[in-house]
This record gives structure tokens, C-alpha cells and sequence, in this order.
């Protein structure tokens, strides 16, 4: 299995949206999603989990992850959100960075653009592998 990891700091919004969307996305059954946040928040922000029911996609029952070492070690890419600072355990040669404003504490309209936004550069990642 290749892993594709998405990372950014809580875990909580950003890359659990690109973890649901390559997964929803991907019928490659070589690949799939996973993520992690550096410091992981205790639950996903409602608005990220509405944002995701309004596209069909119900990442209700996720939960955030702690980045590890061996996330890293497995991963095929790694795409950060906007966190490089925040993430020194991702080795340059196979993380890019998405640069991805964080929607926490901002309206469930600042949720869906940040989304759109996730999910069109999901889309092109799973017509690349």
C-alpha cells in the first residue's frame, strides 16, 4: 500500500477534508489517505464535518491522529496545509506544502472555500498516481 499523508497542526479540519476527499476520490487501490496533526485537537470542527455532509461525505466518525515517525517512513507524498513551520519531521523531498488558510474560529463559508479548494487539488493528486 502507498500512503498518501496529509498533515497540519490539530488534525481537526483541513487535512481530514483532503484524507475524506482522496479516499472518496481514489480508485486506486494502491493508494490511500491518511493524516496527522503535530498537536492533535480532541475532536473535527463541526463546521469542517457539515461542510464535508453538504459534498456526501460523512467524516463524522474520524478522529485526529498524532503524527509520527512511521507515518512519515510510510508515506508515498506528503502534503502539508499550510503548517512547514509546524511539521520538521517531513522530509523536503517528498512533501509539498499546500499553503492552505486554517478556517478555525472563521463562518462555515470560510469551511467550504478552504474545502473547494482542497478538493480541486485532491482531484488533480488522484488523476496524477
Amino acid at each position: 500500500m502507498k500512503y498518501i499523508l496529509f498533515v497540519c497542526t490539530e488534525n481537526s479540519a483541513r487535512s481530514q477534508m483532503a484524507e475524506a476527499l482522496f479516499n472518496h476520490y481514489n480508485k486506486n487501490k494502491e493508494y490511500a489517505g491518511i493524516s496527522a496533526g503535530t498537536s492533535p485537537a480532541r475532536g473535527i470542527k463541526p463546521f469542517a464535518i457539515e461542510a464535508m455532509k453538504e459534498k456526501g461525505i460523512d467524516m463524522s466518525k474520524q478522529k485526529p491522529k498524532k503524527l509520527v515517525s512511521g507515518m512519515v517512513k510510510k508515506a508515498k507524498k506528503i502534503f502539508t496545509m499550510g503548517c512547514t513551520n509546524g511539521c520538521p519531521v517531513t522530509p523536503p523531498d517528498k512533501t509539498e506544502d499546500w499553503d492552505l488558510e486554517d478556517p478555525a474560529g472563521k463562518s462555515i463559508e470560510k469551511y467550504r472555500q478552504v474545502l473547494n479548494e482542497i478538493a480541486r487539488r485532491v482531484k488533480k493528486l488522484v488523476l496524477e498516481i
